[in-house]
Protein backbone atom coordinates (compact mmCIF):
# COMPACT_ATOMS: atom_id res chain seq x y z
CA UNK A 1 0.00 0.00 0.00
CA UNK A 2 1.11 3.58 -0.97
CA UNK A 3 -0.90 6.56 0.76
CA UNK A 4 0.58 10.30 -0.16
CA UNK A 5 -0.76 13.99 -0.78
CA UNK A 6 -0.93 15.58 -3.83
CA UNK A 7 -1.94 18.84 -4.84
CA UNK A 8 -2.51 19.38 -9.25
CA UNK A 9 -0.11 22.41 -10.19
CA UNK A 10 -0.90 24.19 -13.57
CA UNK A 11 2.22 22.82 -14.83
CA UNK A 12 1.23 19.11 -13.81
CA UNK A 13 -1.79 19.24 -15.87
CA UNK A 14 -0.22 21.13 -18.90
CA UNK A 15 2.40 18.01 -18.75
CA UNK A 16 -1.13 15.38 -18.50
CA UNK A 17 -2.31 17.85 -21.65
CA UNK A 18 0.28 18.00 -23.73
CA UNK A 19 1.38 14.18 -23.41
CA UNK A 20 -2.71 13.10 -24.43
CA UNK A 21 -2.78 15.97 -27.35
CA UNK A 22 0.31 14.88 -28.56
CA UNK A 23 -0.38 10.92 -28.81
CA UNK A 24 -3.44 11.52 -30.40
CA UNK A 25 -4.29 11.36 -34.54
CA UNK A 26 -4.95 15.04 -34.52
CA UNK A 27 -2.26 16.79 -32.39
CA UNK A 28 0.38 14.20 -34.57
CA UNK A 29 -1.22 15.40 -37.92
CA UNK A 30 -1.25 18.95 -36.70
CA UNK A 31 2.41 18.99 -36.25
CA UNK A 32 3.18 17.49 -39.10
CA UNK A 33 0.78 19.15 -41.39
CA UNK A 34 2.61 22.59 -39.36
CA UNK A 35 6.73 21.28 -40.14
CA UNK A 36 5.41 20.18 -43.92
CA UNK A 37 3.90 23.86 -44.35
CA UNK A 38 7.26 25.75 -42.73
CA UNK A 39 9.45 23.73 -45.71
CA UNK A 40 7.56 23.93 -48.42
CA UNK A 41 6.77 27.59 -47.62
CA UNK A 42 10.85 28.16 -46.93
CA UNK A 43 11.42 25.83 -50.24
CA UNK A 44 9.65 27.84 -52.46
CA UNK A 45 9.96 31.29 -50.66
CA UNK A 46 5.67 31.71 -49.76
CA UNK A 47 6.43 32.97 -46.63
CA UNK A 48 2.23 32.53 -46.20
CA UNK A 49 3.29 28.87 -45.87
CA UNK A 50 5.66 29.71 -43.11
CA UNK A 51 3.57 31.72 -41.09
CA UNK A 52 0.55 29.35 -40.98
CA UNK A 53 3.25 26.06 -40.48
CA UNK A 54 4.98 28.73 -37.21
CA UNK A 55 0.76 28.84 -35.87
CA UNK A 56 -0.19 25.75 -36.23
CA UNK A 57 3.01 24.16 -34.33
CA UNK A 58 2.29 27.02 -31.81
CA UNK A 59 -1.59 27.14 -31.25
CA UNK A 60 -1.80 23.78 -29.56
CA UNK A 61 0.78 24.15 -26.83
CA UNK A 62 -0.30 28.06 -26.56
CA UNK A 63 -3.60 26.70 -25.68
CA UNK A 64 -3.41 23.91 -23.46
CA UNK A 65 -0.86 26.03 -21.33
CA UNK A 66 -3.91 28.65 -20.85
CA UNK A 67 -6.27 26.14 -20.58
CA UNK A 68 -4.29 24.58 -17.97
CA UNK A 69 -4.00 27.65 -16.00
CA UNK A 70 -7.65 28.29 -16.22
CA UNK A 71 -8.73 24.91 -14.98
CA UNK A 72 -6.35 24.92 -11.77
CA UNK A 73 -7.54 27.99 -11.07
CA UNK A 74 -11.65 27.95 -11.69
CA UNK A 75 -11.94 24.12 -10.35
CA UNK A 76 -12.16 23.36 -7.00
CA UNK A 77 -10.60 20.11 -7.10
CA UNK A 78 -7.03 21.61 -7.38
CA UNK A 79 -7.44 24.00 -4.34
CA UNK A 80 -6.82 21.62 -2.02
CA UNK A 81 -4.14 18.73 -1.89
CA UNK A 82 -5.92 14.99 -3.32
CA UNK A 83 -4.75 12.26 -0.89
CA UNK A 84 -3.86 8.73 -2.55
CA UNK A 85 -4.15 5.50 -1.47
CA UNK A 86 -2.85 2.53 -4.21
CA UNK A 87 -3.63 -0.52 -2.59
CA UNK A 88 -4.61 -4.40 -3.58
CA UNK A 89 -8.20 -2.41 -4.87
CA UNK A 90 -7.25 -0.51 -7.06
CA UNK A 91 -6.39 3.90 -6.52
CA UNK A 92 -8.75 5.39 -3.91
CA UNK A 93 -8.73 9.31 -4.11
CA UNK A 94 -10.21 11.39 -1.22
CA UNK A 95 -10.62 15.05 -0.55
CA UNK A 96 -12.79 16.73 2.34
CA UNK A 97 -15.70 14.04 2.90
CA UNK A 98 -15.35 12.41 -1.44
CA UNK A 99 -13.96 9.83 -1.53
CA UNK A 100 -13.35 7.14 -4.69
CA UNK A 101 -12.13 4.52 -5.34
CA UNK A 102 -11.14 2.74 -8.94
CA UNK A 103 -10.56 -0.33 -9.13
CA UNK A 104 -6.76 -1.86 -11.07
CA UNK A 105 -9.33 -3.79 -13.51
CA UNK A 106 -11.01 -0.37 -14.81
CA UNK A 107 -7.54 0.99 -15.77
CA UNK A 108 -6.75 1.82 -19.16
CA UNK A 109 -3.21 2.25 -19.32
CA UNK A 110 -0.81 4.02 -17.36
CA UNK A 111 2.59 6.22 -18.63
CA UNK A 112 4.82 8.25 -17.47
CA UNK A 113 6.31 11.58 -18.25
CA UNK A 114 9.67 13.21 -17.18
CA UNK A 115 7.55 15.18 -14.89
CA UNK A 116 4.48 12.60 -14.32
CA UNK A 117 3.35 9.36 -13.52
CA UNK A 118 0.12 9.17 -15.40
CA UNK A 119 -2.86 6.47 -14.98
CA UNK A 120 -5.90 6.86 -17.96
CA UNK A 121 -9.34 6.00 -15.48
CA UNK A 122 -10.82 6.38 -19.15
CA UNK A 123 -9.87 7.24 -22.75
CA UNK A 124 -9.99 10.88 -21.58
CA UNK A 125 -9.26 11.22 -17.54
CA UNK A 126 -6.64 10.43 -15.59
CA UNK A 127 -5.06 10.04 -12.49
CA UNK A 128 -1.77 11.97 -12.13
CA UNK A 129 1.26 11.84 -10.05
CA UNK A 130 4.03 14.15 -10.61
CA UNK A 131 7.55 12.89 -9.44
CA UNK A 132 8.43 16.05 -7.46
CA UNK A 133 5.52 15.42 -5.28
CA UNK A 134 5.68 11.78 -4.87
CA UNK A 135 9.48 11.80 -4.23
CA UNK A 136 10.97 8.82 -1.99
CA UNK A 137 7.34 7.16 -3.32
CA UNK A 138 8.14 7.68 -6.67
CA UNK A 139 9.50 3.57 -6.81
CA UNK A 140 6.71 2.39 -4.83
CA UNK A 141 4.02 3.84 -6.95
CA UNK A 142 5.63 2.56 -10.06
CA UNK A 143 5.88 -0.93 -8.64
CA UNK A 144 2.36 -0.71 -6.97
CA UNK A 145 0.81 -0.04 -10.54
CA UNK A 146 2.85 -2.61 -12.35
CA UNK A 147 1.91 -5.21 -10.22
CA UNK A 148 -1.44 -4.33 -10.38
CA UNK A 149 -2.15 -3.87 -14.28
CA UNK A 150 -1.44 -6.03 -17.01
CA UNK A 151 2.19 -5.39 -18.34
CA UNK A 152 0.09 -4.57 -22.31
CA UNK A 153 -1.41 -1.68 -19.98
CA UNK A 154 1.74 -0.78 -18.03
CA UNK A 155 4.42 1.89 -20.19
CA UNK A 156 6.42 3.61 -17.30
CA UNK A 157 9.44 4.46 -18.14
CA UNK A 158 12.05 5.33 -15.25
Amino acid sequence: MVEMDIKIESGDLYDYNLRHAYNSAAGIMGSVLGALMILVGLGRSVWIFVVGGVVLLIYLPWTLFIRSKQQVLNNPAFKEPLHYVLDEQGITISQGEMTTTQSWEDMVKAVSTGRSIIVYTSRVNATIFPRKQMGDKTASVIECISTHMPPSKVKIRL
